[in-house]
């Protein structure tokens, strides 16, 4: 009978709409027992993500890695002679700030038009791609000689990488639900943290390497080469959308089907629903999202490339100072997954980021404020560190269901990471060696985004509260995890309800 239920499926690829009889209910027609059959299916389910957890996450998560790894090594690179070497010793630093803020020009240009269009590509085909692509890049930066060979490398950097990011919480989107969502874009977003751990490792052994090559060079080179394997591996092992993967049998199939319409509706295939796209571009709450990564972006932006610098105003050395940015990094892929996992338990997460996001900011009021003890300036990076990481990695969850349909959230996504990216450039332009060792103005500038970004967060929580009590109030209470028609208003759909 349950073969004779699944065979009653159907299937269409027509607009945006996946027509199907729903998993659940089925079994419990056929066989009368329902609670029995809800655990069974469970069991089936839990079996199910963790299939797609074995496969899905440690490839994204290993991208990832190499994506932030290849972004930020700048910061150990300067400390390795990069400026000297290239950049006829960068007495100001203003040459290093632009080889370090050209990465984001490009992506913030790309994100957009390079998600959306991504929704038409096997989503193995498009990532791998963007990894190989990212991989050459960041190889060939060992091969600059002059300041605008760094540039052009660091600009197609950024265009490879604007392939990867947004498109990443869109293809999770397409196998977790919103319960799930939030812990997997913490272990996703977590490797940056893991990143900034990991580079400090190596930038440290790299110091110590004695060759007639210069380090940095090396640098480029070992942190390179990983994504291009990484990417060609992934072409092969990642598996494409629920509906066309070879990954499933058809029993798994129907479940991951089943489970990207709960509380939504999941597109059939490679298409995109022009309407969405500007019902993204008229959304406030996607604007207001960008302010809030905007703050978080810069405080970012300026950690990767700037926190050696800084610990070695504590009267470290560089070698040292490499190895101390270990700590900080260590403890926020910590705090990161904690607080994602509650958001996740709790369904909340605007006030978890404003938590956060509020710690970020009490970390650089003590660099303001405390400048004779190195351990609380010590204490202050890991504030930084982990506020920072947090609320980046709880917001990406956030808007991967809050936009409601797949296009949507192809535009959406990036549109409010791009918004935000722009901070990194600021925060890329923060830190120039005239204004140490107390760089009032950067850690006075992060300061106030991320209070800002605190404030935002809890604006576009009781937003969402009161869109979804209005709703209840108009057409009662939908039925937890029901299929709601968001084909023709996404998230403006009367049964779709927001996490808070």
């Amino acid at each position: 009978m349950i073969t004779k239920s699944f065979s009653a499926m159907l299937f269409k690829s027509q607009k945006s709409d996946v027509e199907y009889t729903p998993l659940i209910d089925t079994i419990s027609n056929d066989y009368g027992h329902e609670r029995t059959h809800r655990e069974e299916l469970s069991e089936e389910e839990k079996d199910l993500v963790r299939k797609l957890d074995r496969r899905i996450l440690p490839i994204a998560c290993l991208l990832y890695l190499f994506a932030y790894l290849d972004r930020s090594n700048l910061g150990n690179a300067r400390l390795q002679g990069l400026p000297g070497d290239v950049l006829g010793g960068d007495k100001t630093g203003e040459l290093f700030d632009w080889v370090n803020s050209a990465f984001f020009f490009t992506y913030i240009l790309f994100q957009v038009p390079a998600t959306v269009i991504s929704k038409l590509f096997p989503p193995r085909l498009w990532i791998a791609s963007a990894a190989i692509g990212w991989g050459l890049c960041s190889t060939l930066m060992s091969t600059g000689f002059s300041f605008g060979g760094l540039v052009a490398c660091r600009l197609m950097l950024g265009a490879f990488e604007a392939a990867f990011g947004p498109s990443i919480p869109l293809y999770f989107s397409y196998y977790y639900t919103k319960t799930e969502m939030g812990l997997r874009m913490a272990y996703w977003f977590g490797f940056a943290a893991v990143a900034g751990a990991f580079g400090g490792l190596i930038a440290f052994g790299v110091q110590h390497a004695h060759t007639s090559m210069q380090n940095w060079r090396i640098l480029f080179i070992i942190e390179g080469i990983p994504p291009i394997l990484l990417g060609i591996l992934t072409f092969f092992l990642l598996p494409d959308r629920p509906e066309s993967t070879s990954f499933f049998n058809e029993r798994e199939r129907a479940i991951a089907i089943d489970r990207m319409n709960r509380s939504t509706s999941g597109d059939t295939g490679a298409m995109v629903n022009k309407a969405h796209i500007f019902l993204a571009l008229r959304d406030w709450r996607i604007y207001t999202g960008g302010v809030i990564y905007f703050g978080l972006n810069c405080a970012l932006a300026s950690t990767s490339a700037f926190l050696p610098t800084i610990i070695t105003t504590f009267g470290y050395s560089n070698a040292l100072a490499q190895l101390l940015t270990v700590p900080p990094y260590a403890v926020a892929a910590v705090l990161l997954t904690l607080l994602s996992l509650i958001s996740d338990r709790l369904q909340s997460r605007g006030i978890l980021m404003a938590i956060s996001s509020s710690l970020g900011g009490l970390g650089y009021l003590l660099l303001l404020t405390v400048h004779a003890n190195v351990h609380v300036r010590y204490f202050a990076t890991f504030c930084i560190v982990s506020g920072t990481y947090t609320t980046i990695g709880i917001i990406i969850a956030w808007f991967a269901h809050n936009l409601g349909s797949e296009t949507k959230k192809a535009t959406g996504i990036p549109m409010f990471m791009a918004i935000g990216q722009c901070g990194s450039i600021l925060g890329s332009h923060l830190f120039p060696k005239t204004d140490g060792p107390r760089y009032i103005k950067g850690f006075a500038v992060c300061c106030a985004l991320e209070f800002l970004a605190a404030v935002c967060s809890i604006i576009l929580s009781i937003s969402y509260r009161n869109a979804n009590a209005r709703r209840d109030a108009l057409y009662g209470r939908p039925k937890t995890n029901a299929k709601v028609d968001t084909s023709k208003l996404a998230d403006e759909a009367p049964e779709f309800r927001y996490v808070p």
